[in-house]
């Protein structure tokens, strides 16, 4: 009778894995008989008469018993897994969160990132690798961190608590290089990661279409009257703002911004027609999305970062296509429109008539001194939500930086905006040094991608705040390793063609 009621089938070769001895242990050889199958038929029953009386709260928490433990062992186990679901949530969280989920899903990232550094040091016991911390890029994030962490004794800081809940938002998320450096180790994962990060960005700028043309949800709008202040930042001239599923109008922007850069990359080395078409569709949307957000610090980005690619890429064929995409960008800016998105474009490109551009040079202007006198600044988390909230009686807690170099210069002092840039140029540097070198043309293409999206982040880092939200700040350093990355691939692929001659 125990044969003729087998649900489950042996393999001899799943015990070679943890995960495989598990089942071979609790599924084959404890649940494969009568008693196991009455056990689950009642485990069965009972969920359905959760749900019966508990209704869609006991079917999600039934869920997520049953997915939670599997996801966080995928996460440790399979890095790709563990990195696309890091990637696919630091997409979301925001559109969750205006839902009414009741959940620190900032928790729930903090999580996720400690299971892949975990799981970093786990592969590491078993296959290591510490070349990942040799190399100037390396070396700068390190100190960067350091010195992070060392404001915590900053004589001037107002808060230490401000301190403890920066530092999470700054050190954890850079450690994220690490990981990425180490666990990518293929083309195709590389093709993997380039191909969510693109059908992420379609999700947000087709979301993006819907808030323009058919309205925000009744939780969006719920949210964007919550608080007065939101409204001020996003209801521009009659005109509402879009942020799409990401957080807000700059997050958006930018990364459409970026999305179309992976394209234009791209556009270099597909053959196929379709392809090239496809793609061309592609930067059509996301640009045409990304004005939907009206944040201008977005609008110049990828006319700057043309030029980068114009270098790096100089050609009949790229001078012509960067030609005709500066046709097509100066039309939009002198042509007349009644579009308020075409006409907010356009003041992008004339700084000096735009009353918000002049309000924050005012304000760089007058936290200079300050900036002078403090060589290791105000302390980490000092402006912003965090200064406003532990200590809002501080001059720094209402000041708004309004730029990510001139909150590192405020909350770091000059030293640390100092090693700041050194990161910045040392990640160009060895993106450029390793574009050249690279010999292979996909992962050539893929260098010359991930380095013009690192330029278009640092330009868009002096307007605004590029690199502190969600999905930037984690796909900024994702781009970051790529870019050793693909040197490494290449080294390798290279070695192993020499080895076969």
């Amino acid at each position: 009778m125990e044969k003729d009621i087998q649900i489950f089938v042996k393999d001899k070769n799943a015990r070679d894995t943890f995960w495989g001895r598990l089942k071979q242990w609790f599924w084959v050889e404890k649940l494969n008989n009568p008693v196991g199958i009455a056990v689950l038929l009642l485990i069965s029953l009972i969920f359905g008469w959760l749900i019966v009386n508990m209704g869609m709260i006991a079917g999600v928490l039934i869920l997520g018993a049953l997915i939670v433990p599997a996801v966080l062992y995928g996460i440790i186990a399979f890095p790709m897994f563990g990195i696309f679901v890091l990637m696919i949530m630091a997409y979301l969280l925001f559109a969750i969160m205006r839902l009414g989920l009741n959940f620190p899903l900032g928790t729930v990232m903090d999580g996720i990132q400690f299971l892949l550094i975990l799981g970093f040091f786990i592969h590491q016991k078993t296959k290591p690798d510490w070349k990942v911390f040799s190399g100037p890029i390396s070396l700068m994030i390190m100190i960067w961190i350091g010195f992070n962490i060392l404001e915590v004794i900053n004589p001037t800081a107002e808060s230490r608590l401000a301190w403890l809940y920066t530092i999470r938002s700054v050190a954890v998320v850079m450690l994220m290089y690490f990981v990425f450096m180490y666990q990518i180790k293929t083309v195709a994962a590389i093709r993997g990661v380039l191909l969510l990060w693109l059908g992420l960005a379609v999700i947000a700028a087709l979301y993006g279409y819907k808030q323009e043309y058919i309205g925000f949800s009744d939780a969006e709008d719920g949210w964007l009257h919550s608080d007065p202040n939101i409204a001020n930042l996003l209801f521009i001239n009659g005109h509402w703002r879009k942020f799409s599923i990401l957080s807000d109008p700059v997050a958006f922007s930018y990364n459409m911004v970026v999305s179309s850069i992976i394209c234009i990359a791209l556009l270099t080395y597909v053959k196929q027609i379709w392809k090239k078409v496809l793609l061309f569709g592609l930067i059509g949307l996301f640009f045409s999305a990304m004005l939907f957000s009206g944040t201008r610090g977005a609008y110049v980005l990828l006319p700057a970062t043309m030029v980068l690619f114009l270098i790096l890429r100089f050609s009949s064929k790229v001078l012509i296509f960067t030609g005709i995409a500066g046709v097509f960008i100066l039309f939009l800016i002198v042509a007349p429109s009644s579009n308020p998105n075409i006409v907010r474009f356009q003041t992008a490109f004339q700084p000096s008539n735009d009353d918000s551009f002049n309000l924050r040079a005012q304000n760089q202007k007058r936290i200079q001194p300050y900036i002078l006198a403090h060589p290791i600044g105000g302390g980490l988390g000092a402006t912003g939500t965090w200064g406003e909230r532990f200590a809002p009686h501080s001059y720094l807690a209402k000041f708004p930086p309004d730029s990510g170099y001139v909150r590192v210069a405020v909350e770091l002092g000059w030293v640390g905006l100092l090693i700041f840039c050194c990161l910045m140029f040392f990640i160009m540097r060895e993106g450029i040094n390793n574009y050249y070198t690279i010999r292979n043309p996909e992962l050539k293409t893929y260098c010359l991608a991930v380095l013009m999206i690192v330029f278009a982040y640092n330009i868009g880092n002096y307007p605004q705040e590029a690199l502190v939200q969600f999905p930037s700040s984690i796909y900024f350093y994702l781009a970051v390793a790529l870019i050793n990355v693909t040197k490494r691939i290449d080294d390798n692929l290279l070695k192993a063609s020499q080895q076969v001659k």
